[in-house]
């Protein structure tokens, strides 16, 4: 995948188009991203320990990771990834400025 946890990316289709966020979570086999605020759904909870009110909860459900693009630490623009060896490592690369993503 292109993005990893940790990085700011924005989302570039759907109904929260524009919107950027952290990612919190990774799932490389579904091929799905959580974003922070992103894709908020509605979760009925019945009542627990944990949550003994219980109730109408509003959390994030991961997106299809086509559909969220790195920001560029330089512009703030979305921008493809690319890839270099940077000290005998692969390291991600901003397009748009060529500059290293990966800390």
């Amino acid at each position: 995948m292109h993005v990893k946890k940790g990085d700011k990316v924005m989302v570039i289709s759907g109904k929260d188009k524009g919107k950027t966020g952290v990612i919190l979570a990774a799932f490389p086999k579904q091929d799905r991203v959580l974003v922070e605020g992103v894709n908020i759904v509605k979760k009925h909870a019945k009542p627990s320990q944990m949550n003994p009110q219980g109730g109408i909860m509003s959390q994030e459900a991961p997106v299809h990771v086509s559909n969220v693009m790195p920001v560029d630490p330089k512009s703030g623009e979305p921008t493809r990834v690319g890839y270099q060896t940077v000290d005998g490592k692969k390291v991600r690369v901003a397009t748009k400025s060529g500059e290293v993503l990966d800390k």
